[in-house]
């Protein structure tokens, strides 16, 4: 370390002259050297030779006056700057960054202007010379005139620099803006109208000159980046007014001149203007998002769209049009009270939207001023001329009633009554209980006269089945009575038969006995006759015996008795001894048969009388 010392020893005496070279030219010679990023601000101690004052109100000398100097050592050698003449200060250059604006306030210069707040600008190379802007009459206190990014050699013995960040208006965003400085309004006015040739205010003094007006102003700024100067404007940023799909807005403009009303000769509620004019402008704003002005311009959203508004507690639409709105309480015709919801349904033109908003201002105004007394007072009337359970029956009618009469009301308002809608009636609880036990009551007959007319149908339908299950046996039982009547009849019939038989034989026997008798005792009378006689007389018996036979028996059946006899007689057998014929095979069927067989027997017996006889 020693040696390190020992072999720097030499430096410690080139310090002391440099030092002292720098002394000795600063105090014998005046030399200053003012670097590159600095300036030299210079400050006179006292003047030699009557060198002038400055004048009363003044801090910065531009004439060689002692005091703080106008103009600064720009970076560079001076010399014959005593020291015990002139004080130099090394300043920094003024950096303004890129996100920032120097706003420059002067420390002197000529008095402001009546009425003004901020110095006009004058020709100063940017506030870095400041002898000419003192020389050229620069005022004194804020300036119009900034500095925007970049580096500046400013004399901070004149001017203080405020940094302020740039003005940014954010997308969708509209800047509204208020001058600080410029002409007063008029008398009525509450904004200034557009002026040329500014910039968006950039300029302060082109707005300024062109007799922009001081305070809020009509015209606003859209999203951007602006240079602007805090001391002459303030911007509010606000929302663009947004229009939605089905709905326009309708602008009522508090500035601009004295439009003439295009509205007409009928309509006396206020004036409808051309665009730009003030008072309500006939054209809306369509959807979209527009630029507005809310301090000198209200924009009233109108649905285009139908609107629905419910006189209901317990139902409010999304607009909230109908917030205030309530069920409507009303008294029929037999002193009931009850309770009504109702919907009413509107529809605004596009066309007729200004109208709506010049008669009423806004749409709540239309609900509560016109809306809410129609539709409530004409249900009341309505209720008042019938009992309630009328007013329940009659609904549809009433309803569209109501549609018609409150469509007319509405269209002298520029409103279209698109349809009134009846909802939920709550009638008095006695009543309703009455009306429910009633209907209970009547439900219950219907349902009994159902079940009975069901089991009704039951016992047909079980009595049917019954029938239908027993009608094979039915059939079987019908046939069987059939077989039972016709072999009941075939037996009766049988016995009637065997007795007729009889007595037919009985009687034929007896006649045949007395003829035989008769004959017998004729032939013993006239034994003696002749023979022509006996014959005769037995032909006649034969013959009359014949004939009481035939009469007797019939002629069907004495001839069937004598073919008989005579095929007995030659020993031929015609039919079976008894014979039993069906119904449908011909004659008497065992009548038949039985008398066929008797007279068979009878035949046979006669036949063995016969040679006894003769």
């Amino acid at each position: 370390m020693n040696d390190f010392m020992f072999h720097l020893w030499w430096i410690v005496p080139v310090v002391v002259l440099v030092l002292l070279y720098k002394s000795v030219l600063r105090v014998f010679f005046g030399m200053i050297i003012v670097p590159d990023d600095r300036i030299g601000l210079v400050v006179k101690k006292f003047t030699l030779y009557g060198d002038t004052r400055m004048p009363d109100g003044r801090i910065i000398a531009t004439k060689g006056e002692a005091g703080m100097q106008a103009k600064p050592l720009a970076p560079g050698l001076y010399w014959r700057m005593w020291p015990w003449q002139y004080a130099i200060t090394m300043e920094a250059f003024t950096i303004v960054p890129q996100d920032k604006l120097g706003l420059v306030k002067a420390k002197d210069g000529s008095p402001m202007d009546i009425g003004r707040v901020l110095g006009k600008p004058v020709a100063c190379d940017k506030f870095q010379d400041a002898q000419a802007f003192l020389e050229n009459h620069g005022q004194k206190g804020p300036q119009a005139a900034f500095l925007t990014p970049g580096s500046y050699r400013i004399n901070t013995f004149l001017f203080d620099i405020v940094m302020v960040p740039i003005t940014q208006v954010h997308e969708n965003k509209v800047g509204i803006v208020t001058t600080l400085d410029g002409e007063p309004l008029e008398k009525g006015e509450i904004a200034g109208g557009p002026v040329a040739g500014h910039r968006n205010y950039q300029d302060p003094m082109a707005f300024i000159t062109a007799g922009g007006k001081k305070g809020l102003q009509e015209d606003v700024i859209l999203a951007g980046t602006y240079y602007l100067n805090p001391w002459f404007v303030t911007v509010e940023q606000v929302e663009m007014m947004h229009i939605s799909i089905g709905f326009v807005g309708v602008v009522n403009s508090f500035v601009g001149p004295e439009g003439k009303d295009t509205s007409g000769m009928a309509f006396k509620h206020g004036n409808i203007v051309a665009k730009g004019e003030k008072g309500v402008w006939n054209d809306p704003l369509d959807p979209g998002k527009h630029p507005v002005n809310i301090y000198t311009h209200t924009v009233e959203v109108v649905p285009t769209t139908n609107i629905v508004l419910n006189w209901a507690n317990s139902r409010t639409e999304s607009h909230e049009l109908d917030k205030n709105l309530c069920t409507i309480s009303v008294r029929s015709s037999d002193g009931f009270t009850f309770n009504l919801d109702v919907s009413q349904i509107i529809h605004i033109p596009h066309n007729e939207a200004p109208k709506v908003i010049a008669r009423f201002g806004n749409m709540k105004n239309l609900v509560s001023q016109v809306l809410e007394p129609t539709i409530a007072n004409y249900f009341r009337n309505s209720a008042q001329k019938s009992g309630v359970i009328e007013f329940l029956t009659n609904r549809s009618q009433r309803q569209e009633d109501a549609k018609n009469q409150i469509s007319e009301v509405l269209s002298a308002y520029n409103v279209e009554g698109v349809d009134t809608l009846i909802g939920d009636i709550v009638p008095p609880e006695a009543l309703m209980k009455t009306l429910t036990d009633r209907k209970i009551a009547e439900e219950e007959k219907m349902t009994y006269e159902i079940q009975r007319n069901a089991q009704i149908e039951r016992k047909e339908f079980e009595s049917a089945k019954a029938g239908a299950d027993m009608q094979p046996e039915v059939v079987k039982s019908t046939r069987q009575v059939e077989i039972n009547t016709q072999m009941a009849a075939a037996k009766v019939a049988s016995a009637k038969g065997d007795a007729e038989s009889k007595t037919i034989n009985a009687k034929a026997d007896a006649e045949v006995q007395t003829i035989n008798s008769k004959a017998n005792a004729l032939a013993t009378e006239v034994n003696g006759s002749a023979e022509a006689g006996k014959i005769k007389a037995i032909g006649l018996a034969e013959a009359e015996v014949t004939k009481q036979k035939t009469e007797a028996m019939g002629t069907e059946q004495y001839a069937i008795v004598r073919v008989a006899e005579a095929l007995a007689q030659n020993g031929v057998k015609l039919v079976p001894e008894i014979l039993v014929s069906g119904q449908n095979g011909g004659g008497n069927g065992i009548i038949d048969a039985l008398i066929g067989t008797e007279l068979f027997k009878k035949l046979k017996e006669e036949n063995d009388k016969k040679p006894l006889a003769e």
